[in-house]
C-alpha cells in the first residue's frame, strides 16, 4: 500500500514519513521545489514534486495512494505578507482535499493544531468538544489553521473519509526549522532568555505525535478531533527541565506581559520595514495570556497514543540541537 505524505520534509512531516517507513509502509512525499531535504535523508521514500497551491500536481501526486496524511502547514508566528497563511493552510488544503475526493483517497488523516481547540472562558482544560470561535483565534496562523479545520469538517460531513489530530507543542528529533517551540530550547540553550513571560503549554513527544496519525489513521473515527498531547507545564517548568539538561541556569525574573507587549508592537513594525523576522513576536506575546492546557484523554483511550515523559522529549530535543549544530 502506498501513502502521501505532505509537510514530511519539516519537523511534524518528517516524523510522521519515519513512522510510517519504520512501519514498512510504501511512502510518497509531496515536497515543493527548492525544499530543505533533511528530514527526508536516509529514508526510502518516493518524491514528488508539487504545490498545495497547484491543484493538478496535487492529482498526480495522489494517484495511486490509497491513504493522505496532510501534515504541510505554513507554521509561524510572523510573515511580512500574511496572505501566506490562507494561501497555504486554507486554500491549500481545501485544494489537496479536493483532489483527494477527485481520486478516491480510502483514507485522510489532517493535521491541524492545538491552537485550533477553544479554551473554557472560565479556566481549566481544553478539550475536543469546548466551544471556540474564529474570534478567539489570536494571529494568522492560529486563524488560518480554525478556517481550514472548518473546511476539513465541512468536507468530513460530505462524505470524505477524514479524520482530525490537533497536536500541542511537539519537541524532539528533527525540527530543522525550528518551530517557535524549538526556538525556545535553542535559545535556552544560548542563554538568550534572561527573563520570561510566564503561559502555560502542553509538551509531547514529536515522535508520539508521529505514532497518533498512524493510529489515527487505523483508529480514528471519521470526522472527529483528537489531541495529541501530554503533560500541561508552565513556562517556568519547561525552563527548569531545559536547565537540569543543559547546566544553563534558568532565568529567575518574571516579566508582566503588559510591560513586553508595547516592545512587541514595535518590534513587528521594524520587521514589516525591514522584512526580518521580529525578535519579540507580537502573536508569541498575545497567545502568553492564554494558559494553553488541554485534556488528552481523548486520543490516549480511542488510538493508544505513546506518552513518552516531556523531559525525555526535551532531552531529545537538546541533544538533536547541538549535534547539528545549532547551538
Amino acid at each position: 500500500m502506498k501513502v502521501l505524505v505532505t509537510g514530511a520534509t519539516g519537523f511534524v512531516g518528517g516524523a510522521v514519513a519515519r513512522a510510517l517507513v519504520n512501519s514498512g509502509i510504501d511512502v510518497r512525499v509531496l515536497a515543493r521545489a527548492g525544499s530543505d531535504l533533511q528530514n527526508l535523508q536516509g529514508l526510502t521514500v518516493e518524491r514528488v514534486e508539487g504545490d498545495l497551491r497547484d491543484p493538478a500536481s496535487l492529482r498526480k501526486s495522489l494517484t495511486g495512494c490509497r491513504q493522505l496524511y496532510h501534515v504541510a502547514a505554513h507554521y509561524a508566528l510572523w510573515a511580512k505578507d500574511p496572505s501566506i497563511f490562507y494561501d497555504v493552510n486554507v486554500t491549500g488544503t481545501k485544494n489537496l482535499l479536493e483532489a483527494a475526493r477527485e481520486v478516491g483517497t480510502e483514507r485522510i488523516v489532517y493535521c491541524s493544531t492545538i491552537g485550533a481547540i477553544g479554551l473554557p472562558l472560565g479556566g481549566g482544560l481544553g478539550t475536543e468538544a469546548t466551544p471556540v470561535s474564529l474570534e478567539q483565534m489570536a494571529g494568522h496562523y492560529k486563524r488560518s489553521k480554525y478556517l481550514a479545520e472548518q473546511e476539513v469538517l465541512t468536507l468530513a460531513k460530505a462524505g470524505l473519509p477524514v479524520v482530525i489530530v490537533n497536536p500541542s507543542a511537539p519537541v524532539g528529533i528533527g525540527d530543522v526549522k525550528p518551530t517557535p517551540t524549538g526556538q525556545v530550547v535553542v535559545d535556552f540553550m544560548k542563554g538568550r532568555i534572561p527573563a520570561y513571560i510566564e503561559t502555560g503549554m502542553n509538551i509531547v513527544d514529536v515522535d508520539d505525535v508521529a505514532a497518533g496519525h498512524l493510529l489515527a489513521m487505523e483508529k480514528g473515527r471519521i470526522g472527529e478531533r483528537y489531541i495529541l498531547g501530554n503533560r500541561n507545564l508552565m513556562l517556568r517548568e519547561v525552563l527548569e527541565i531545559l536547565s537540569r539538561l543543559t547546566g544553563v541556569k534558568a532565568p529567575t525574573i518574571k516579566l508582566p506581559r503588559l510591560a513586553i507587549l508595547p516592545l512587541a508592537y514595535l518590534n513587528q513594525w521594524v520587521a514589516n520595514l525591514t522584512g526580518q523576522p521580529p525578535r519579540i513576536p507580537l502573536e508569541g506575546v498575545k497567545m502568553a495570556k492564554y494558559k494553553m492546557h488541554y485534556d488528552c484523554s481523548k486520543a490516549i483511550r480511542e488510538l493508544g497514543i505513546p506518552q513518552t515523559p516531556p523531559e525525555v522529549a526535551l532531552e531529545k530535543a537538546v541533544r538533536w540541537f547541538r549535534d547539528h549544530g545549532y547551538v
